[in-house]
């Protein structure tokens, strides 16, 4: 491997070695990245320019320790505006209903239920959006795919460690829950 670099990060999603990631998002998941945006640039971004000027302004800035931090601060709060800008560009909003309200489509919440009665309520969202303490899934993960345009009752399976495994789809819902 003499050569390679194995530490360097790649951005997953024009990583040819990985399936391309779908660009849908939902209102609220579109609403939340801008409100980030918004923050990262009207708030922290000045803030940690003049820290970085009151710093600079100490002197001897190669062993100004807080110079150093509150810079590579700034240059990452800077490369993550400019992400979320172009991914925001990239992104489709879904902010309406499906046609089919009775199929699993984006944005529904989906209860479903395996062999031994457990159920699990989850809601397929896009890919910047997924919250695992929420049960919120991409809809490029398997069991999202597995779900997309079934009905209430039917059953799918889903390929998991060990084996498949099946569902059993209990509940369609595609309004927030007052939880």
């Amino acid at each position: 491997m003499k050569g390679r670099n194995m530490t360097r990060w790649r951005d997953p999603a024009k990583d040819p070695r990985q399936e391309p990631k779908s660009n849908l998002i939902t209102a609220e998941g579109a609403a939340r990245m801008r409100g980030i945006l918004e923050h990262l640039s009207r708030v922290k971004r000045p803030a940690l320019s003049a820290r970085v000027g009151e710093a600079a302004a100490l002197g001897d800035r190669s062993e100004n320790a807080d110079y150093t931090y509150n810079k590579k601060e700034l240059h990452r709060v800077i490369a993550r505006i400019r992400y979320l800008t172009t991914r925001l560009d990239e992104l489709h909003i879904i902010d309406r209903l499906p046609a089919d309200t009775e199929r699993v489509f984006f944005g529904a919440f989906v209860t479903l239920e395996d062999e031994s009665g457990e159920e699990m309520r989850l809601r397929i969202v896009g890919h910047d959006e997924t919250d695992t303490s929420k049960h919120w899934i991409s809809v490029d993960a398997p069991l999202a795919k597995a779900l997309l345009g079934k009905r209430l009752d039917d059953e799918t399976i889903v390929a998991a460690p060990g084996g498949g495994k099946a569902w059993l789809i209990t509940d369609i819902n595609y309004q927030i829950p007052n939880a």
